[in-house]
């Protein structure tokens, strides 16, 4: 029984997940109430499941990048569990998990999400040998810069508003920008990749674990 928590942006996602069978799912938009809203939520899918802590046997973490203040809140969380129930901990970047639920694909994929000050937190994708792999390191770049920098057609998922789409759509021969509900970053998938790292004897020292930042300055390249 694996728990997964995900506080990268605004958006929370928490997940209860039994060798990879979903149990429990919640995502939701939050207010920067991240330090008020977790522990209730973790608590209510508790309550709701019929899980007790004590049945726990991992804890999952997005690392981001994504906001400070809420990465750190979420992998506090996530390591306290991990040391109180004695239990593994997997810290997965938060744009690998939007990759990971991605349908297969011959074209490059960006995925995004929203890292403070009108800015991007962006990684390049490839679909090679069965998963979604990165192909370059995650720059820092606003909408514009992506959308300069897109010169091929190329898939774009992730935390994009309705706002955002409509400037990438400008590029529509290259930004294949996915529908609103293919862009939600989804805690299950986090069970899922935490398994797996699991089986395959992987897992993290919840002493070293540490949320992934990046600079909000700089000269982006995607």
């Amino acid at each position: 029984m694996i728990l997964a928590i995900d506080t990268s942006t605004q958006w929370i996602g928490l997940a209860l997940a039994d060798m990879g069978m979903v149990c429990y799912e919640k995502i939701w938009k939050t207010s920067r109430r991240h330090t008020i809203e977790l522990a209730p939520a973790i608590q209510q899918a508790m309550e709701e499941t019929g899980i007790k802590p004590h049945a726990l046997s991992a804890v999952a973490a997005a690392l981001g990048p994504g906001s400070f203040t809420s990465l750190r809140i979420g992998l506090a969380m996530a390591k306290g569990l991990s040391l109180s129930l004695n239990i593994p901990i997997v810290g997965i970047p938060s744009l690998d998990i939007t990759a990971y639920g991605q349908p297969t694909a011959e074209l490059p994929m960006i995925c995004v999400l929203k890292s403070g000050r009108e800015r991007f937190a962006a990684c390049e994708y490839r679909y090679a040998e069965g998963h979604w792999r990165a192909t370059s390191e995650i720059v820092n770049a606003t909408i514009q810069e992506l959308t300069d920098r897109i010169t091929a057609p190329t898939i774009l998922r992730g935390e994009i508003n309705v706002q955002e789409r409509r400037q990438l759509k400008r590029r529509w021969r290259n930004a294949l920008v996915a529908d609103p509900v293919d862009n939600v970053r989804r805690p299950a998938l986090l069970a899922q990749m935490a398994l797996q790292r699991l089986e395959a004897g992987g897992g993290d020292s919840a002493a070293a674990l540490a949320p992934i930042y990046i600079h909000t300055t700089g000269n982006p390249t995607v």
